[in-house]
């Protein structure tokens, strides 16, 4: 499967030339910062883009100008292909099981045509990378050495990630949250060493240029703020937007700490992801590869029906079925609404499931005090149809193996 997946990934990418745009976008940085030029005054590519990032992700985009650019754009495919194997990896750790090794290459062959995927590879975007950043780091034992240090840099590469510090804060785990802060301080003050008039730039005027990003009301954008512009019609959501926002920022941020509390912690880091999507003023539909873990947790709690209904609504790109040329995204009528958003839509159903899901308090059973088999600290699922058992230790009764199972 994995292997014909790849086959079909690459003869796409082949006949159809695509542009991969965002990599592109990222070797200007590169160059802006080896050549010394205005890391915020130029556009590339046929749609104008501008760089969005802050300093210190330009700093590590260097190396992209040491390749020809269509030896670049395949690293970025292979790469991105590596990485959503290993994001597929560490869902299923943080979900609480060790997966045999046939479930995550199904899942990785399968998740390559995941829209949010498939257009991170279409854009040789560096979402993955943030997501097994952030999922790496956050689903180690509490006390781990450093733990926080690699969310800090995925901040300090985009701006998002941050998010999670204030998760971090209001579930107390303040030690973590504080070397994810100081983490990200150092990839600002490693910007301003660097780049010292870029930096003033970005942290004064870039990062609140929201329209320099893009359009906020195009389809392309999942957030909170795109649904919204959509519904309503309008280019400037303003208020309409930013009070829903606060709401849905504030009840997001609840149902996360409560997720904790109650010892759903793995419910309570995503929704603390998908809350952060909902409410981010652009989330383009790339941003929403945080599909994958939810998917694996739904799989392993054997939730099979609701894990099918996320593969295919993160499959079917409805949002590109709909016209959307020119200025068409705000003409849908009501029935195109949610062909238009499904995401943000999805986002704001998965908060309502999440909070009838974490309601009670999980029982504390005698293996849950074994954290080691547990990382995250969560409940553990059944696990016999995804963990290898060693050969030779079953005695072959049923008793035994339904003590097993137990």
């Amino acid at each position: 499967m994995l292997l014909v997946s790849l086959a079909a990934l690459t003869a796409l990418c082949v006949s159809q030339r695509i542009p991969m745009a965002d990599t592109l976008v990222y070797r200007a940085e590169g160059a802006a910062v080896v050549g010394g030029t205005d890391l915020y005054d130029f556009t590339v590519t046929r749609w104008n883009l501008p760089a969005t990032y802050p300093p210190f992700a330009a700093i590590l985009f260097v190396p992209t100008t040491w390749l020809p650019i269509p030896l670049l754009k395949i690293v970025f495919v292979v790469g991105n292909v590596a990485l959503l194997a290993l994001l597929v990896h560490l869902s299923f750790r943080f979900a609480g099981v060790r997966a045999r090794p046939w479930l995550p290459l199904a899942a990785t062959a399968f998740g390559i045509w995941l829209e949010p995927v498939f257009q991170t590879l279409l854009f040789g975007q560096i979402n993955l990378a943030l997501a097994c950043l952030v999922l790496w780091d956050l689903s180690r034992p509490e006390g781990a050495v450093g733990k926080g240090f690699a969310l800090g840099i995925a901040a300090g590469i985009k701006l998002t990630p941050g998010f999670f510090v204030v998760y971090l804060l209001i579930t107390g785990r303040i030690r973590t949250a504080l070397t994810a802060t100081a983490s990200f301080i150092g990839t600002v003050l490693l910007g301003v060493l660097v780049l010292p008039g870029a930096s003033v730039d970005f942290w004064t005027r870039r990062m609140f240029e929201t329209s320099r990003v893009g359009k906020s009301w195009i389809v392309d954008n999942q957030s909170l703020q795109g649904l919204v512009a959509r519904v309503l019609r309008v280019e400037e959501a303003g208020l309409l937007w930013a009070v829903p926002c606060a709401v849905v920022a504030v009840l997001g941020l609840w149902l996360a700490r409560r997720a904790h509390r109650n010892g759903h912690t793995q419910w309570g880091l995503l929704t603390a992801a998908f809350t952060a999507l909902l409410i981010s003023p652009i989330s383009w539909s790339h941003h929403w590869v945080w599909c994958v873990p939810l998917a694996a947790l739904l799989i392993v709690e054997r939730r099979l029906y609701l894990a099918a209904f996320v593969a295919v609504l993160f499959t079917a790109r409805t949002q590109w079925i709909l016209p959307h040329e020119g200025d068409l995204d705000l003409h849908y009528p009501w029935w195109q609404q949610p062909l238009a958003s499904p995401y943000p839509l999805f986002g704001l159903a998965l908060l309502a499931y999440v909070a009838v899901r974490t309601r009670h308090t999980v029982p504390e059973l005698p293996s849950q005090r074994v954290r080691s088999a547990n990382p995250v600290g969560g409940p553990i699922p059944a696990r016999p149809a995804f963990e290898d058992e060693p050969a030779g230790r079953s005695t072959g009764t049923e008793s035994t193996a339904r003590t097993r199972r137990t």
